[in-house]
This record gives structure tokens, C-alpha cells and sequence, in this order.
């Protein structure tokens, strides 16, 4: 298991301009959000009520998973009526290409006071990398991968780039498995890094036009062993699929 060398917060926007990724630990991620870690621990029990992810071409029943759209202004977070998630083939070969429509983040979930911190200020560092004041728009995906079926696949598209401008992956728990390393790669050269994010509220942001990035399968250690994240994005200018889906 390979740790992870951790970016100081002061140098995040930075090393995303000019590696493509930032890998901020959990206690700075309480730190830009303006929270107590105490108190991003309580959006975690919104994993254990997450709905099975009906649309796994692979035919497994690992993972499970929420999803909601949010607009974001500055620190401002509006919540979008409910829409599916859409992504061209370009960007996932496996699951491309057709709506998914996921059941909702619950919305207890989301009128927690953390909610909206955590991703109003993830966004604003993203705006201060790309030096805009532009509206972003926001997916935000709870997923569980468990070990129900003796392994379980946090990326079945494997490497891949989502087709947004920023990408944060958020680990929430971590529980009686192995595996799951984190790697990511030049998206047009040689260069990769790759780690074990083991510690809640650890968070890797992507710039999503320069790097693509993965996670290994991961195999239980115990009964019900599982691996839950936050997975958010960004993108300028609408929601991906706008101009194809209803």
C-alpha cells in the first residue's frame, strides 16, 4: 500500500494549474470547507442508505449509489431539479452514452450545514485555478463499492477522464478490504502517481483536461467489506448532455 504525499492547502490551486491534481488530507479539506472534521462526519450516514446501481453493463452488484445536480455561483449552491446523468463515449466506453437516471441524494443529506460548504469551497478553489467567476455546474455521486460478490469495482471504465473541467473524489469510509489504490496519469505523457487514500475526508482534485485517473478493484478482509466516496465535478458553460438529453 503506497501513501499518499499530501499538497499543502496554500499550494492546491497551484499544483492544479501545473501537475493537474492536488491530493489535500482530510484535515485540510475541514480547513477549506471551514469546518470541524467532527462535522463532515455527519454526512457519512447518508452512505448507508444508497440505492443499487441498476445500469452495471458488467452485470455486478457492487455498487451502490446516489446522484444530484447543483449550480454554483461564487458561494452559492442551488440545487437543480432532479436530471440524469449523462456522458458521451468519448469519456466512458462502458457505461456512455444513455441516461442514467440514479435516485437522488436524500435530502437530509444535503440540508446538512457541511453539504454546501464542503462544495462551495471546493468549487471556489477550482474558480481560483482557473481564474474565473463563471457559474459552475455541479454533480455530486455518493457511491458504496462493497465485496459482496467477493470483489468490487470502483472504476469498471477503468482510467478515464469524466469530461468536466474538475473533479474531486472524496473518500468517506474505508472498511474491511484491501486494494483500491488511487492512480493517475498524464492524460498526454508518461508521467503517473499512485497511492492508497485510507483516511476519511482525504480528497484528490483532478483537472480533468490534463490528467485521467482510476481506482483498483478492492477484495474483502472482512464480511460486508466496502469503500465509500464523494464524488464531485464541475464543468463551465451546463451540465454534460444538455444539448442531447431531455
Amino acid at each position: 500500500m503506497t501513501a499518499p504525499i499530501y499538497t499543502p492547502l496554500a499550494d492546491a490551486a497551484a499544483a492544479l494549474r501545473q501537475q493537474g491534481y492536488a491530493l489535500l488530507a482530510p484535515q485540510d479539506v475541514a480547513a477549506l470547507a471551514g469546518l470541524p472534521l467532527a462535522t463532515l462526519d455527519t454526512l457519512a450516514p447518508g452512505w448507508d442508505a444508497l440505492e443499487p446501481d441498476q445500469y452495471l453493463k458488467d452485470g455486478g452488484r457492487y455498487r451502490r449509489r446516489r446522484h444530484s445536480c447543483f449550480v454554483q455561483q461564487g458561494a452559492a449552491l442551488t440545487q437543480t431539479p432532479h436530471r440524469a446523468h449523462w456522458q458521451p463515449l468519448e469519456y466512458n466506453a462502458l457505461h456512455g452514452g444513455m441516461n442514467r437516471l440514479f435516485a437522488p441524494v436524500l435530502p437530509a443529506t444535503v440540508a446538512q450545514p457541511a453539504w454546501p460548504a464542503l462544495i462551495t469551497a471546493i468549487g471556489q478553489l477550482c474558480s481560483e485555478a482557473r481564474q474565473s467567476s463563471a457559474p459552475w455546474y455541479v454533480e455530486a455521486h455518493q457511491f458504496r463499492i462493497d465485496t459482496t460478490d467477493g470483489i468490487g469495482r470502483p472504476t469498471p471504465e477503468g482510467a478515464h477522464r469524466d469530461g468536466v473541467d474538475f473533479v474531486a473524489v472524496i473518500l468517506v469510509a474505508r472498511d474491511g478490504i484491501k486494494g483500491g489504490e488511487t492512480r493517475v496519469f498524464e492524460a498526454d505523457g508518461p508521467n503517473g502517481k499512485r497511492f492508497t487514500m485510507t483516511a476519511p475526508w482525504t480528497m484528490l482534485l483532478l483537472d480533468d483536461a490534463t490528467v485521467i485517473h482510476e481506482s483498483t478493484p478492492i477484495q474483502p478482509l472482512a464480511r460486508h467489506g466496502h469503500r465509500d466516496t464523494l464524488v464531485l465535478t464541475w464543468r463551465a458553460g451546463g451540465f454534460q448532455g444538455q444539448e442531447t438529453s431531455p
